[in-house]
């Protein structure tokens, strides 16, 4: 549990239909296996001790005392377990029966959650038995264990981890236009359980997949759903126990047997920091009952995925699809500039990097998108101390497949007139040396743009804005920058896809080679064998592990010791702890140092979750310390 990684779990117990006792064995079983496998929560169905399909039996007052037996019997034989079990009862109170989920934990019932939603249609005709339940607590005493608070405002506390409340809700209560869920959401609840006896017919799988699912997108949370199965009598309908385990609309577990249990880590810290970011949760956490339960803290084994490369979706025709949704928005974004300003050229740096052959794919599918020629494509190539022939040939190859108009200005002269003008040697391989060629090109393309009537297209990435690395006032300015929201390791993707569906070999040649080349911002000579000596990965970092970095510290807003801990499972076999270590020593030190150049960013498009836009998500001081970050990653 600790960083806020909780393991649940949603089971289906076989049961005998009115019989307490041997379902009291069974639930107890689930627990114990539970719990032996780590989890701390479990929900199982709907009135599982006695059997949800009891019909008219649930008025005898026999099975009713059986059904108290058998819950002290679970109680007693599940306190010594570290965890928060919900099963289902019938409980009589005040003359009227209610269907009420028991929440127990250390051998007490914490709380019972009656159902507020009584079905009485098709097959379902509860209210022949049951009460409604409303949100004011009572307390109602149970033979043997006391008073226990009863009504379903009720949220189960966790005494050591402030990010885990629990919420119950059974089975009903979710297919309604205003789920109790929702209550217990707005007033704290990152954990809903819902203990259901939901019968199997043609196709409602699918929807109450999209139900579980939706809901926990809808209330930023974790939601477990329990379903009867084994032993629920069959008379007129089927129970398939459709046990499923979702977090902010992802699904992370389902099952589909009669019995078992289903397993899924969730990370309630990452819900409470969404939550804390929106601003929407404002319900008064004070106006429900809080009960408060479990122990120390104790290690969560991380089973939940976590890839490499979060911006970048595993499944190959999901990443297709990405790339070609992204791409469209990078290009209806410059389209609308282009509209705006009445810009009759698009000017763009090319370099035979990655970076600018995103932004001259871009530029020619939103020339196409207006009607405009691709000649209305300006290409530059700068040639000056660094640059390769290999850079210089993709590059012209690239103009040339595009249809583009390609010019090449030779900076060299100019740069070595402005190193003689401040008086700075040449020999010295310096910041000056390297940035004077950046502001260099940046000024040759904001002439060649006032000149044509055009518009200069940025290429820098957002991974080089967390990390700074860009010249201030060079590469960092232009008028539109179409790549600001795309981290490094998915523009890789985009030139990629780009290369696979472009129908055209020698422009899929081109970007292929593109590909491979190191990332360099080619400032420093060539080796003498003119391969690229400047390579940025080498200087910076990895981008993988630094997207990674951004992805989790940011996004989610997680801690050095969180981000490093999901790191070392993304990662492990691949960089070794020391490694991950120095790395995010520097992703911090860098993005804390670099924010005054995010603070003055040209306008640009957001295209996904996570943007560092000083007009959109990210608002940060430049002069914030970053003290505070190091000495985590320092202890380490």
């Amino acid at each position: 549990m600790k960083q806020g990684f909780v393991k649940v779990a949603a089971g289906t117990p076989e049961i005998r239909v009115a019989d307490p006792a041997f379902n009291a064995g069974q639930i107890v079983r689930l627990a114990r296996e539970a719990a032996a496998g780590g989890a701390k929560l479990l929900a199982l169905p709907e009135l599982c001790i006695t059997g949800y399909s009891c019909g008219d039996l649930f008025l005898q007052l026999t099975l009713l005392e059986r059904a108290l037996a058998a819950l002290r019997a679970v109680c007693e034989a599940t306190a010594s377990l570290d965890l928060l079990l919900a099963v289902g009862l019938p409980v009589a109170r005040a003359g009227r029966l209610y269907n009420c989920a028991a929440v127990l934990y250390g051998g007490r019932v914490l709380g019972l959650v009656p159902k507020t939603h009584i079905p009485n249609y098709a097959e379902f005709y509860e209210k022949r038995w049951f009460a409604p339940g409303t949100q004011d607590v009572r307390t109602v005493t149970l033979p043997g264990l006391g008073e226990v608070p009863f009504g379903t405002g009720l949220l189960f506390a966790h005494a050591a981890l402030p990010e885990l409340v629990v919420g119950v809700e059974i089975c009903e209560d979710l297919w309604v236009p205003c789920p109790p869920s929702t209550a217990l959401a707005v007033r704290g609840a990152t954990v809903l359980l819902n203990l259901s006896a939901s019968d199997e017919l043609v196709t409602k799988d699918d929807y109450r997949r999209s139900l579980v699912s939706g809901q926990s997108a809808r209330l930023v949370c974790g939601y477990v759903y329990a379903d009867a199965g084994a032993g629920e009598s069959t008379q007129d309908v089927v129970y398939a126990g459709h046990d499923l385990i979702c977090e902010n609309g992802a699904l992370l577990a389902e099952s589909r047997t009669d019995s078992g249990l289903v397993t899924a880590v969730l990370d309630v810290q990452r819900l409470d920091y969404d939550r804390r970011r929106m601003g929407t949760f404002t319900g008064d956490p004070d106006s429900f009952v809080r009960v408060v339960w479990g122990g120390a803290l104790t290690e969560t084994a991380l089973e939940r995925a976590v890839p490499q490369t979060p911006f970048v979706p595993d499944d190959p025709s999901q990443r297709a699809a990405r790339c070609e949704k992204i791409l469209g928005l990078q290009a209806a974004g410059l389209a609308r500039r282009v509209r705006h300003t009445h810009t009759k050229k698009l000017v763009v740096g090319v370099s035979g990097g990655l970076d600018s052959t995103l932004a001259m794919l871009v530029c020619a599918r939103t020339l196409d998108s207006l009607g405009m020629p691709r000649s209305a494509l300006v290409a530059v190539t700068m040639p000056c101390f660094g640059t390769t022939a290999r850079t210089r040939s993709n590059a012209e190859v690239l103009a040339e497949r595009l249809g583009a108009a390609l010019r090449t200005v030779d900076i060299t002269e100019s740069v070595r007139r402005h190193f003689a003008d401040i008086g700075h040697d040449e020999a010295a391989r310096d910041v000056v040396y390297e940035n004077a060629q950046a502001r260099e090109r940046t000024q040759v393309l904001m002439d060649i743009a006032n000149g044509c009537g055009g518009l200069v297209v940025g290429t820098g990435d957002l991974s080089e804005l967390a990390l700074g690395w860009a010249t201030y006032n060079g590469d960092h300015m232009s008028m539109y920058g179409v790549n600001a929201g795309v981290p490094k390791t998915l523009v890789r993707h985009l030139v990629q896809y780009a290369a696979e569906t472009c129908g055209d070999p020698e422009l899929d040649r081109v970007l292929t080679d593109i590909l491979a080349t190191p990332v360099s911002p080619e400032l420093l000579p060539a080796e003498a064998d003119g391969s690229i000596a400047q390579k940025t990965e080498d200087l910076v970092g990895p981008y993988l592990l630094h997207d990674f970095y951004l992805y989790y510290a940011v996004r989610w807003g997680f801690g050095p010791e969180k981000v490093l801990r999901l790191a070392e499972h993304a990662f492990r076999g691949t960089f070794s702890r020391a490694v991950l270590l120095h790395w995010l020593r520097n992703f911090y030190r860098r993005f804390f140092a670099q924010q005054f150049k995010r603070s003055c960013l040209p306008d640009g498009p957001k295209v996904g979750t996570l943007t560092l836009s000083p007009r959109g998500d990210w608002r940060m001081p430049s002069d914030a310390s970053a003290a505070a970050w190091l000495e985590e990653v320092e202890g380490l």
